[in-house]
């Protein structure tokens, strides 16, 4: 019998991190592991999966997204369990800018949830997957950590955290079995961004989103923006002069 692909969700409840298990699911039957800070949540995610694909396993943790030793114990527990075959990380919030510049502990706690917490889960599991000398490990960034824009400079600033450490990560494992994707997703409609969708701000369909970060997945790609349009977005974001950028409202 043919054992079950292993995927660890870390941020589980979030939508796109639901909308990613419920494509998996779909696909073929699968061990999944959710882990959240919200029990009550996560068990209403792993009903609805197991109501999709009867013969997956779904099982639920919770856990300190900020306590080091913590998320150290968690993931080696899991990795002695089983190989780990994906590890998604999903988690984050997308604080208020102004907020976060007026309250440096409103500021502390968004650079930590968004920039410093995905980046002790990403190297938790690059130490058990080094050890195995296999898996893919996916962090989702965010199209924001592409150049600080006055708008956002909180938020980008953690998720450009992120994306240089995926890189340094990416480096380490350039010759190993070991795949690691960063995920760079544009505006998309989740109850994270319900405000600015309210605002008439467009944003990409979470299943668009979903699809795209299971497809990067799947093809091991060490880069990818989701949708693909916010590459070239990006890419004149980031080569504008910045005498042009700084009379941008962006």
């Amino acid at each position: 019998m043919t054992q079950k692909k292993r995927i660890v969700i870390i941020g589980a409840t979030s939508a796109i991190a639901t909308h990613c298990a419920r494509l998996w699911v779909q696909t073929a039957a699968v061990d999944l592991v959710l882990v959240g800070r919200d029990l009550p949540r996560l068990e209403r995610v792993a009903q609805d999966l197991k109501a999709r694909s009867a013969d997956s396993t779904v099982q639920t943790l919770t856990s300190s997204f900020t306590d080091a030793r913590a998320i150290q114990v968690l993931v080696t527990e899991l990795a002695a369990q089983q190989v780990i075959d994906v590890a998604l990380i999903a988690h984050g919030s997308l604080g208020d800018q102004t907020e976060s510049q007026n309250d440096l502990q409103r500021c502390q706690q968004e650079l930590e949830t968004n920039g410093v917490s995905p980046v002790l889960f990403a190297e938790a599991f690059a130490q058990v997957m080094a050890e195995a000398d296999y898996g893919t490990l996916a962090v989702i960034g965010s199209v924001a950590g592409d150049r600080g824009r006055k708008s956002n400079y909180v938020y980008g600033a953690a998720k450009g955290l992120v994306a240089r450490y995926v890189q340094g990560l990416q480096h380490r494992f350039a010759d190993t079995n070991v795949k690691v994707v960063l995920i760079k997703p544009g505006p998309t409609e989740t109850p994270m961004t319900a405000a600015l969708t309210a605002n008439g701000a467009k944003m990409a369909s979470v299943q668009e989103v979903a699809q795209g970060i299971v497809a990067a997945i799947e093809k091991g790609a060490p880069v990818a923006y989701v949708p693909g349009k916010w590459w070239l977005i990006m890419m004149v974001i980031r080569h504008l002069p910045i005498f042009i950028f700084n009379k941008l409202n962006i």
